[in-house]
């Protein structure tokens, strides 16, 4: 095996540079995190030195440009990270590896190459054990003909996010702003998008990163992914860092957690909203689902976490409470149930059409109770509950509950969230609720303010938890007066078959107010059309979203665009 070797210039480096650098105080990044990143470096040049003794160059001395963890974006000279999948396909892997090791500096594998081209390559019907001696021989040689050198690193998600933010801050050195991470089934882009305004409404430079998009306040780009991967995330927060952002509120999904997308995040303030049933297609089960979440709060993956903020109204919380106490944070816990002993509490609430207000008690264990009024421009009960996170997690980064409190009416809901469309009469919401417990959530903080019928419009996702279409459909028929359901993002799935599944169970009483109409468009404007003036529609599943997945085709769709298009056809703008 010889490498291709490039001779050293400004934008390349070797993992041995790395390790050096790892001394300094380049970026802000604990001493402990840069001493155990060169531990693992080290670890990884010894393993290398013992995998692949033929190297006329030892790995550690090989210069690289970028790390790269998608092998059709590789360049010349880059280090490619072969990953493994969570639905695994050996050819396809073969394939990544073969294609990469073309151009790739080296590659590090956390699948074991020769076990990876045993499988690829020898067929099912072989019956061939991956122990044979045979096997593993003709894959050694497979491997030792390739280009370039590839290294089995099967832990290198404990380290990579370190790796990567190395490789960036050794080419120029950046300040990192402060993370703020929510995690949670529900609320996770409301919440972030709060922090990020609060902090900025208060002094700080502030980012996102999330659902609804990522980057700087009012210049968000849409985002693929809830949480990127371990290189999107990394080059995201050095790019914030170049930008002078001083906070950084990001969204943690569960998947992202589970991959170690964030590891290596300066994440020093992470929140819980609540656990409901979602991605179920992903993770075996809720306790499964939990444990991921529960991560956030776990110093062992997050070194320079401090505060945890935990919603106690959740029955889920418990995990989390014993995951951050057991790394010695600081605890703080919210609630919308006064009789509850948290740190924040929402006393009283007094909701209507145009916000909220709240009656904020605060009890951090001093012997001091306090109280203020804040008043909110958010819509729905739920988003006091989103608020009161966003507030502690101000409050743990040093500002104060009256300042906070000053600016919070000038707050901006995140776009799809409870966002209001403007009409002369009738009131029309459009929301991402797209579990069974957001629904029933919108469906309950409007059905108070309701003078006529409450409706709402929404879906299921296809190729998703089947399992979860039919507990939409009952939340919207208990929440709402009426519902329409049609189609969501089908993605490969019939709608026709998706809405079958979601009128399992259904009673003739419950058929009588729904109505069934696959065209998502059609739906909202028959919503709009039959709506009296004393009505509220809620539009409900897509939110933010701008398209419309239909057999791996996005087609632009954006709900309040179609919503307002309707009003203005029936007469009522």
């Amino acid at each position: 095996m010889t490498p291709s070797i490039s001779s050293p210039s400004s934008t390349t480096v070797t993992l041995q540079q790395l390790i050096e650098a790892s001394g300094s105080d380049s970026h802000r990044q604990n001493h402990k995190d840069k001493q155990s990143l060169a531990q693992a470096l080290t670890t990884l040049i010894n393993t290398s030195n013992n995998q692949l003794p033929n190297l006329k160059t030892s790995l550690a001395n090989i210069p690289f440009e970028q790390f790269c963890l998608d092998s059709r974006q590789l360049a010349a000279n880059d280090v490619f990270v072969l990953l493994k999948s969570h639905t695994p396909n050996c050819q396809k892997s073969r394939d990544y590896l073969y294609q990469a090791a073309q151009n790739a500096a080296f590659i590090l594998a956390e699948i074991d190459p020769r076990a990876l081209l045993i499988k690829a390559n020898v067929p099912p019907h072989a019956n061939l054990a991956l122990t044979d001696d045979n096997a593993e021989s003709i894959a050694q040689q497979q491997l030792d003909g390739l280009p370039c050198p590839v290294l089995y690193v099967p832990n290198i998600r404990d380290f990579l996010g370190d790796l990567i933010q190395a490789r960036l801050q050794y080419q120029q050195p950046v300040i990192l702003p402060t993370v703020v991470a929510v995690t949670g089934t529900n609320g996770k882009t409301t919440i972030s998008q709060l922090v990020a305004q609060l902090t900025q409404l208060t002094g700080m430079s502030s980012a996102v990163m999330g659902t609804a998009g990522n980057g700087r306040l009012g210049a968000l780009v849409q985002a693929s992914h809830t949480t990127g991967d371990a290189l999107a995330v990394q080059k995201f927060l050095y790019q914030m860092g170049t930008e002078n952002a001083e906070l950084l509120a990001l969204e943690a999904s569960s998947h992202g957690l589970d991959q170690q997308r964030l590891q290596g995040m300066p994440v020093s303030v992470a929140i819980y909203t609540n656990l409901s049933r979602d991605h179920l297609d992903y993770h075996a089960d809720m306790a499964e689902y939990a444990a991921a979440k529960a991560k956030l709060f776990d110093k062992a993956h997050f070194s320079e976490l401090t505060h945890a903020i935990i919603n106690i109204d959740d029955e889920h919380a418990q995990i989390m409470l014993d995951t951050a106490h057991a790394s010695q944070l600081t605890v703080w816990t919210y609630s919308l149930d006064p009789a509850k002993s948290a740190t924040f509490v929402a006393a009283e609430i007094k909701p209507s059409l145009q916000g909220v207000e709240i009656a904020l008690r605060t009890d951090f264990g001093n012997g001091k109770i306090n109280f203020i009024n804040v008043v909110s421009p958010l819509l729905g009960r739920f988003n006091a509950a989103n608020l009161l996170a966003a507030i502690a997690a101000a409050v743990a980064l040093g500002i104060s509950l009256k300042r906070i409190a000053a600016v919070i009416p000038q707050l901006q809901g995140a776009v799809g969230r409870m966002q209001r469309v403007p009409s002369n009469d009738g009131c029309f919401i459009v929301d991402y609720a797209h579990t069974p417990d957001a629904l029933s959530q919108v469906l309950a903080s409007l059905k108070t303010h309701c003078k006529g019928q409450l409706w709402a419009v929404f879906g299921c996702g296809g190729d998703r938890d089947a399992g979860k279409r039919p507990l939409m459909a009952q939340a919207g028929l208990a929440g709402a007066d009426n519902v329409v359901l049609t189609a969501d993002n089908p993605r490969t799935e019939d709608p026709n078959i998706i809405l079958q599944d979601m009128q399992a169970g259904m009673t003739n009483e419950q058929y009588q107010r729904a109505h069934i109409e696959p065209a998502r468009q059609t739906a909202i404007e028959y919503a709009v059309n039959q709506a009296a003036p004393d009505d509220i529609v809620v539009i409900a599943g897509k939110g933010h979203e701008t398209y419309q997945e239909i057999n791996h085709v996005r087609y632009d769709f954006d709900d309040s665009v179609i919503l307002q298009n309707a009003l203005k056809q029936a007469g009522r703008v």
